[in-house]
């Protein structure tokens, strides 16, 4: 079976500069819940690693949290997806924690609970601190143009990152390599 890390917001479901704070603000992007079903049924463990700092700075709770992420399983599961499990950072950039992208502290959360290691494992983000955090553990980053994608696009992304348009388009590439 084969592995694979997301990041949340701006990979599965539209990002929000003002943060996604209830469930009605969570909206998938297009294709991403489909995408994710077809990853399922190759094979793959789909394993979301997120930074939630709306948490620290009190704009939602966990519970609040929690909701979010029953709503994209229940929508998962409509489409017949699911993801095994979720690991996200509460901290805000200020905390100065392991756990918050762009330190890898979830990732190797993640390799310790699995008892495997990450490298090669595709890591899908939207944001340097994603790509920063899934090199660091070996992992192979991924950049979507989605959510904050587009503006990373000429910046400073390590070299060797492949970039793809969404979610989807990964999947594509993973599934049939001669896309």
């Amino acid at each position: 079976m084969s592995l694979i890390i997301l990041d949340r917001d701006g990979v599965i479901n539209q990002d929000s500069d003002d943060f996604i704070k209830s469930p009605a603000e969570w909206i998938p992007i297009d294709g991403s819940l489909e995408a994710i079903a077809r990853l399922n049924y190759a094979g793959y463990r789909v394993i979301v690693i997120s930074n939630q700092s709306g948490i620290a700075r009190g704009l939602f709770d966990v519970e609040t949290l929690n909701h979010i992420h029953n709503k994209m399983r229940r929508m998962l599961a409509q489409v017949g997806g699911k993801i095994e499990a979720i690991f996200f950072c509460p901290h805000g950039p200020e905390d100065q924690c392991t756990c918050r992208k762009p330190q890898d502290g979830l990732f190797s959360e993640l390799a310790q609970r699995l008892r495997i290691t990450l490298t090669g494992v595709p890591a899908v983000g939207d944001s340097l601190r994603d790509l920063q955090a899934a090199q660091s553990v070996g992992a192979t980053p991924i950049l979507v143009r989605t959510g904050k994608g587009e503006k990373m696009l000429g910046k400073d992304i390590p070299e060797g990152v492949a970039i793809y348009n969404d979610l989807a388009a990964v999947v594509d590439a993973l599934l049939d390599p001669t896309v």
